[in-house]
C-alpha cells in the first residue's frame, strides 16, 4: 500500500476511535510536517522567534492527537488542518511576545506576486492572522485556500483535492484571496 493510502487509512481508523492509529501515522507524515513548520517559521521571521521547527511540529502533534471527531478526508485534509494548527501556535506565541512589549503599532505587511512577503517579528504574524480572520468572515473558502497554499505549502492541485473543488476554482480563489488580503494589509 502506498504512503498516501496508508495515511488516509490510519486517519480514518483514528476517526473511528483507534487512538494508536495516529501514532502509527506520524512517521509517514513527519517530514512533510517539518516542511510545513519550516515554511511557516520562515514566513513569520526569525527575529525573536521562540519556536523552532521541531518544537512547532511537536506542539501541532499534541494538538492534533487530542482532536476527536474530525472526519479526516485524506492526507491533504490532514496537512491543511496541520498547517492551521501550526499557524495558531505561531499566532499565540506572537501574541505572548507582543503582549510582553505592551504596545507598539502594527507593521504593515504586503503581498508578493505569489505569497505574502515576509517582513519579520510578531507584528507581522498578528497582522496576517487578523487579515486571514477577516477574510474567513468574508469568505471561508478563500481563507481555506490561503491556508492550504500559503501556510501548508500545497500546490494548486493538492489544494483542489484537499478542498474537494476544481483546480480552476482554486486558481480563481487564490487570486481573489491575494487581492483581498492586499487590501486588508495595506
Amino acid at each position: 500500500m502506498d504512503a498516501s493510502r496508508e495515511i488516509t487509512r490510519l486517519l480514518q481508523r483514528h476517526h473511528q476511535g483507534d487512538r494508536d492509529a495516529f501514532d502509527r501515522m506520524v512517521p509517514l507524515v513527519y517530514e512533510r510536517m517539518r516542511g510545513i513548520a519550516r515554511g511557516q517559521i520562515a514566513r513569520a521571521g526569525r527575529r525573536g522567534q521562540t519556536l523552532d521547527t521541531t518544537a512547532l511540529v511537536q506542539e501541532a502533534y499534541l494538538q492534533l492527537v487530542e482532536v476527536d471527531g474530525v472526519d479526516w478526508q485524506d492526507r491533504g485534509h490532514f496537512f491543511a488542518i496541520c498547517a492551521r494548527a501550526m499557524r495558531r501556535i505561531l499566532v499565540d506565541d506572537a501574541r505572548r511576545r507582543h503582549a510582553a512589549k505592551r504596545g507598539g503599532d502594527a507593521v504593515p505587511v504586503t503581498l508578493d506576486a505569489d505569497v505574502l512577503a515576509a517582513e519579520s517579528g510578531s507584528e507581522q504574524v498578528l497582522a496576517i492572522n487578523d487579515a486571514l480572520t477577516g477574510l474567513e468572515a468574508f469568505n471561508e473558502r478563500l481563507a481555506r485556500v490561503v491556508e492550504c497554499r500559503y501556510f501548508a505549502g500545497m500546490t494548486e492541485e493538492e489544494t483542489a483535492r484537499a478542498l474537494d473543488t476544481s483546480l480552476r476554482t482554486v486558481q480563481r480563489d487564490w487570486m481573489r484571496a491575494r487581492a483581498w488580503l492586499l487590501k486588508a494589509l495595506a
